[in-house]
């Protein structure tokens, strides 16, 4: 695609972003966006081949915007669980913001139809789990725990979306932010420690990196010894 054509889409999508935040999905139809843009709805068919064409790379815009906004509030400190915190905050905040956007980008998904923006926003939260892990500080593996604090944010700030501005209690994401990362987390362990479930997760996750399996095992034998540690920290 040429530099023009890339910025007549960009223009149309920027359009149709600014329908999307004004009255959600409804208002993005196809005669609506054209007329917005000052383009003919067959140029718009061109671009987008339909309206759920059209709501697919708005949902992949938004996944965008999150990500730039997560990577430059959520700065990496000393203690991962404080993190996993803060990015809770930080994802119920955008969903708050841009309640249409976050409809569009969480409670219309599809399996196998997820933006390659979608995925890095996934990979961020396996990071900071990993990191988690890695410290001793989790009591689950991180596959689990990254499915329970995904369906957890998403819930909540879905429901508080629902609930509308005027009726809204954040306590309520604060309390259940605090029991769902509770439950998969501990306190820091002691130098002395016998917490044999962190350490067999903090091993685990080890061997789970990019340069984890262990040099001198085969690839059968790291898979073997980490289902042994996921045992152990049952």
């Amino acid at each position: 695609m040429d530099d023009g054509r890339r910025a007549a889409r960009q223009q149309v999508l920027q359009v149709a972003a600014e329908l999307l935040e004004q009255g959600g999905s409804d208002a993005v139809s196809t005669r609506a966006v054209a007329t917005a843009a000052g383009i003919t709805a067959p140029t718009l068919y061109r671009m987008f081949s339909d309206k759920d064409g059209l709501l697919a790379e708005l949902a992949a815009h938004g996944f965008e915007m999150y990500l730039a906004e997560k990577h430059e509030a959520l700065s990496r400190s000393e203690d991962p669980v404080a993190d996993l915190h803060r990015g809770w905050d930080l994802h119920v905040d955008f969903g708050l913001r841009h309640p249409a956007f976050y409809v569009l980008m969480y409670g219309t998904a599809q399996p196998g139809r997820r933006p390659p923006a979608a995925d890095e926003a996934h990979a961020l939260l396996v990071r900071l789990l990993d990191r988690a892990a890695a410290d001793g500080r989790l009591r689950v593996p991180v596959e689990e725990a990254t499915h329970v604090v995904h369906a957890a944010t998403t819930g909540a700030t879905l429901a508080l979306i629902g609930e509308g501005a005027p009726h809204r209690n954040l306590s309520t994401s604060t309390r259940l932010r605090n029991i769902v990362i509770g439950s998969i987390t501990t306190d820091p362990p002691v130098a002395t420690g016998t917490d044999l479930a962190s350490r067999a997760l903090a091993l685990d996750a080890a061997l789970g990196g990019e340069n984890g399996a262990a040099p001198t095992l085969r690839d059968t034998e790291t898979a073997l010894l980490r289902d042994w540690l996921r045992r152990l920290a049952e």
